[in-house]
C-alpha cells in the first residue's frame, strides 16, 4: 500500500511517478488519488501483493492456564492492576508474573536474562499477555512503570512470526511517540530485547536528523520503525516507506501526542492501515480525548490500569518556596551550591538534578549561570539540534553532567536512573504537567525530592498542590482531570480565582463588607492568604 498524501487524493489527475514502479503500483496510485475512500478500497487489492500478517495462537504455561478465576483476581489485586473488557468480549488473559511462564521466543528469553530482568512489573505482567494473545490494548500507567518493555517484547515476538521483510517493504510494526527523546529511548529498549536477533532490523525516524540517512535505511527494509508522527508522515509522502505490512501498531504517550497537536498525523496513519492489525495505545493519563481515540481505532480493547493513574508519586518529598522572579536564579544557585558542598563533605557525588524552566532562552541562561558557578550543567530544549540534545542526555545519564536544565521537553517519557532532585524554577501552568515533572524522580521504588519556586501568579496551582497534600493527609485520594478540555477548565478557574482575589483586595481597602465567592474557590483564596506560605513539605501517598 503506497501512501498518497491527502492533497492528492481528491485530485482529478493521477500523480506523476518516477523510477521503476510496477504497473500494478501505478494503477493503484491512480485509484488512490481519487479519494481517501477509494484509497481504502483499492488497498485491499494491493495487499494481495504482500504477505498476509500472521497472528499466531499464544498460550502461557500450563501453570497459568490452570489458574482459577478467583486466583486471577487475587494476582491482579496484589499487582494493583484493574482490568476492564467490553460486555461482548471474552475475558482478558490472566496476568503472568514470570517471563518464563509467558512462553516467549528463546532468543527473547536470552536477552531478558542478559539484561538481568527477573520479574515483570505490574503493567508488564498484565499487558504482555493481552498483547501476546493478539488483542487490542488500552494501557494506562505512570511513566517509569516499565510499559515500554510491555509492548516491545510482544512486538518483537509478533515480528518473528511474519514473513521476512524484503527490500522496499514497509515495516511490520510501528511505534509512534511524541518526542525524539522518547523515541530514542523506545528504540534502545527494542534493541535490548532483540540483540540476539541479527535478522531483526529497527529504524528510528525523528526530526532534527538528516532525512536522507533515514530514507536509505527505510528503503533497505526494516522490521520495526519507532517514529515521531510528523517525520513519519514526511517519509510516507515522499514514498520512502509504506504501511502495507504494518500489523502491530503502538501509540505511546498518546495523551502527550494529542497535546502536541499530532492528532491529524495519527489519524492519517490509523485510517490507512491494513485491515488486519493489532493496536496498543498507552497513556499516562486518561482524558476524554484518549477515550475517544480508543473508541475510534481500537477493537474491543482490554483496558489495563495500574495503580492510581494521574496521581503524584508516593516516593517524592515536595517543597514549595515563594521566591520573586528576580531572585529565582540566585536562590537556585544557593540551593545547588549548598547541596554540592554537603555532597563533597560526605564524600558523595552531587546527586543528579533536573531544573525545569518555562522558556528556551531562560533554559540557556540558567545553564550558563550554573556553569559560571562551577557546577556541571547542560541545557535541553526544543531549540537545540538533535546532536546537542543527544549529547546533553548522554552526559546526564552517565553522570559526567550532574544538572540538566530543561523545558517541558523532558517532563514526559524521560527515564534517567538516579535522578534524586527535581527543581521547578518556573512552575508549569497545570497540575497534570506538575505531576509529570516531579515524576522524573522517585522512580523504581527510590526516594526523590521536588522543590518548586512560586510567585503570586502561580497561586492557583499552588493552592491545588496544597489542597492535594491536605486531602492525602485526611486519607482522601488525590484526583484531578487531565487533557485539553480539563486544562481549558483549569484556565477558566484560574481566571475566576484571580478575579476573586482582586475583588477581595479592593474590598479590603474599602473596609469590612461581605463578598460572595463560589464554594469551590474558597480553598484557593484561603490558601493564598496564609501567612506562612513560604514553604510546605509533604510526601505524597498513594
Amino acid at each position: 500500500m503506497s501512501y498518497v498524501p491527502p492533497h492528492l487524493r481528491n485530485s482529478g489527475s493521477t500523480p506523476s511517478t518516477t523510477g521503476t514502479s510496477s504497473l500494478t503500483l501505478d494503477a493503484d496510485r491512480s485509484k488512490l488519488s481519487k479519494s481517501s475512500t477509494d484509497f481504502r478500497q483499492s488497498s485491499r487489492s494491493l495487499r494481495l501483493a504482500v504477505p498476509e500478517p500472521v497472528f499466531p495462537h499464544w498460550n502461557p504455561s500450563e501453570r497459568v492456564l490452570r489458574m482459577q478465576p478467583e486466583q486471577v483476581e487475587n494476582v491482579r489485586l496484589r499487582l494493583n492492576v484493574d482490568v476492564t473488557v467490553t460486555s461482548d468480549s471474552s475475558p482478558a488473559p490472566a496476568p503472568v508474573e514470570s517471563f518464563t511462564d509467558m512462553c516467549l521466543d528463546p532468543s527473547i528469553m536470552k536477552d531478558i536474562a542478559f539484561h538481568e530482568y527477573t520479574t515483570p512489573t505490574s503493567i508488564q505482567a498484565q499487558a504482555m499477555p493481552v498483547a501476546l494473545s493478539g488483542r487490542d490494548l488500552l494501557g494506562c500507567a505512570e511513566t517509569g512503570s516499565g510499559k515500554t518493555a510491555a509492548f516491545a517484547i510482544p512486538m518483537i515476538q509478533h515480528c518473528l512470526a511474519q514473513s521476512p521483510v524484503r527490500r522496499g517493504d514497509g515495516p511490520l510494526a510501528l511505534v509512534l511517540a511524541p518526542t525524539r527523546e522518547l523515541a530514542q529511548q523506545i528504540e534502545k529498549e527494542v534493541k535490548a530485547f532483540s540483540r540476539s536477533l541479527d535478522s531483526l532490523k529497527t529504524a528510528i525516524v525523528v526530526g532534527g536528523t538528516h532525512i536522507k540517512e533515514q530514507r536509505s535505511e527505510l528503503k533497505a527494509g526494516v522490521d520495526i520503525v519507532v517514529a515521531t508522527p510528523g517525520r513519519f508522515i514526511d517519509h510516507l509522502q515522499q514514498g520512502n516507506t509504506s504501511i502495507s505490512r504494518v500489523s502491530f501498531v503502538v501509540l505511546d504517550e498518546a495523551d502527550r501526542m494529542l497535546d502536541m497537536g499530532f492528532e491529524p498525523q495519527i489519524r492519517e496513519v490509523m485510517c490507512n492501515l491494513p485491515e488486519k492489525h493489532q493496536t496498543l495505545l498507552f497513556s499516562a493519563t486518561m482524558p476524554t480525548e484518549i477515550e475517544a481515540l480508543a473508541q475510534e481505532y481500537l477493537t474491543n480493547p482490554v483496558q489495563v490500569k495500574v495503580g492510581k493513574v494521574s496521581s503524584p508519586t508516593a516516593n517524592v518529598s515536595q517543597k514549595l518556596e515563594k521566591v520573586p522572579d528576580s531572585e529565582k536564579i540566585d536562590r537556585l544557585l544557593d540551593l545547588l551550591v549548598e547541596e554540592a558542598t554537603q555532597a563533597e563533605r560526605s564524600g558523595h557525588p552531587l546527586p543528579l538534578t533536573i531544573v525545569f524552566v518555562e522558556r528556551k532562552t531562560r533554559c540557556d541562561e540558567v545553564a550558563e549561570a550554573l556553569v559560571v558557578q562551577g557546577l556541571h550543567a547542560v541545557a535541553l530544549h526544543g531549540g537545540r539540534s538533535q546532536s546537542e540534545r543527544e549529547a546533553a542526555l548522554r552526559d546526564f545519564r552517565n553522570g559526567s553532567t550532574k544538572i540538566l536544565v530543561a523545558t517541558d521537553v523532558a517532563s514526559r517519557g524521560l527515564d534517567v536512573t538516579g535522578v534524586s532532585h527535581v527543581i521547578n524554577l518556573d512552575l508549569p501552568k497545570t497540575m497534570e504537567d506538575y505531576v509529570h515533572r516531579i515524576g522524573r524522580t522517585g522512580r523504581a521504588g527510590s526516594m526523590g525530592q521536588a522543590t518548586s519556586f512560586f510567585t503570586d501568579r502561580d497561586m492557583f496551582l499552588v493552592a491545588n498542590i496544597k489542597k492535594a497534600i491536605a486531602d492525602v493527609g485526611s486519607g482522601n485520594p488525590v484526583a484531578y482531570a487531565t487533557g485539553k478540555v480539563a486544562r481549558r477548565k483549569e484556565r477558566e478557574e484560574a481566571a475566576a480565582q484571580k478575579e476573586a482575589r482582586t475583588a477581595l483586595s479592593k474590598l479590603s481597602l474599602m473596609g469590612p463588607t461581605e463578598i460572595s465567592i463560589e464554594d469551590k474557590y474558597r480553598f484557593m483564596i484561603a490558601a493564598s492568604n496564609n501567612k506562612g506560605e513560604g514553604a510546605a513539605d509533604s510526601a505524597w501517598d498513594d
